[in-house]
Formats: structure tokens, sequence, C-alpha cells
């Protein structure tokens, strides 16, 4: 089995979801304590498709993550760089246009989409600012982007509650639910090391994005970030 380090190498990080594919979604429900699926249904909304707008879900894994977009009438592209991943997910939805692609060279023109988002997986990108500045590139002038990721729990003793899981319940929970556990300390590593909700907005401004905000989910274990592209 694989495991990525926190230098993050695009071959070791996509190899380690390749490894987790197959279980992956049962397997997010069950660390985040039923959370996730509430996550998804708030960065849907934050997306806001409509009917025949373009969305590019990028690192959307088996497109569970892309199945709301899709339901409003959106044409959604799901892009990951684990062919793993695209390849359950082909077989679970074989009407969704999968697109390998890598989130530092995405594979698409400029100013293609009018929405743009990645859940939890900015965190696992090598270089977070050239894909901020790629998404950027790829989204249509007025467009908009949202990020939804681990960040910092705002209140300090629940903060210290939950990193506490992470580096102590996590690993043995995920070795009991995963087929690759080791992934799941990488999981608990990688989101101590991400910056917190201020500076991943303040990122995302460098990057060219304006009117940045962000809402916090769960009391800040998950922040939703969102921008729009100038016009």
């Amino acid at each position: 089995m694989t495991r990525a380090s926190l230098d993050k190498q695009p071959h070791e990080v996509a190899t380690m979801f390749d490894d987790v594919a197959a279980n992956y979604d049962r397997t997010n429900d069950v660390l985040s304590l039923g959370q996730a699926r509430l996550w998804r249904k708030e960065v849907a909304k934050a997306v806001d498709a409509r009917p025949a707008q373009k969305v590019l879900d990028l690192a959307a894994g088996t497109a569970t993550s892309s199945l709301p977009f899709a339901a409003t009438g959106a044409y959604v592209v799901p892009c990951d760089f684990s062919t793993g991943m695209l390849k359950v997910g082909k077989g679970r939805h074989p009407h969704l246009p999968f697109t390998a692609g890598d989130a530092t060279k995405l594979p698409f023109k400029d100013d293609t989409f009018d929405a743009v988002t990645i859940s939890f997986g900015l965190r696992n990108v090598q270089d977070t600012d050239t894909a901020l500045r790629e998404l950027f590139r790829v989204t249509r002038p007025g467009g908009r982007v949202v990020i939804c990721e681990f960040s910092q729990p705002t209140w300090k003793p629940f903060r210290t509650v939950y990193s506490e899981y992470l580096m102590r319940a996590l690993p043995p929970v995920a070795t009991a639910v995963s087929s690759n556990p080791d992934a799941y300390v990488y999981l608990a590593e990688s989101i101590r090391a991400w910056p917190d909700q201020p500076a991943l907005a303040a990122r995302l401004q460098q990057a060219g994005w304006s009117k940045v905000a962000w809402r916090n989910l769960t009391g800040g274990v998950v922040a939703l970030h969102r921008g729009y592209k100038p016009q």
C-alpha cells in the first residue's frame, strides 16, 4: 500500500488514491461521522449550478461530489488525476464526462467554465498557488470558484479535541474501514499542516480572485471559500 508524504509528490498522491478508490466514499462517511454528506450539500448550494452552465469539479474522485451539479441540468466535468478513482467513478456513472487532469496544468481552454470547485483536494496538490491560478484561468470572466477544505476549528477547546482525534482516533478507525489505513495517517497530517481560513483567502486573492469570502462548517472543521473572476 502507498502513503504519500507531505511534500505531495504527484505520483505518490495519485497512487495512494488509486489504492483507496473502491471504498473511498464509504470510508469518508464513517470517518467524518456522517458530516461528509452535509458538506457536499453546502458545496452544491454555494456553487449554485444552473441549467446549461459548465461546471468543473476538480479532484472529483468517483464523482459523488459531481452528482448534485448534474442534477440541476448543468454540464459538469469530473476531473481527477487518480486513474483508479476515475475508473471506479466511470463504472458507477458512465454518463458523466470523466477527465484525467492535474490541478497544476488543467487540460481545458481559457475562460471555459461558469463555476469551478474542488472539495478536499486542494490540500493534496503539490503547488497550491499554481492550482488556484489554473482554476482562475479556466473560469470565464464573472464566473466563480468554491473551495471546500478542512480548516481550523474556531473554538480553541474544540480545536484541541479535534487535533487529538485526527492523530489518535482516526488511524485506528481507518484501519477498520479502509483498504489503505496509512493513507489516512497522511490525511490527518496534511489537515494539521494546512493554512487556516484567512491564509487560504489571501492565497485566493493573490491568484486573482475577487470578493473572496469564507464560511465555516461544523465549527470550522471545514471551510467553504468562494471568489469571483473579475469581468
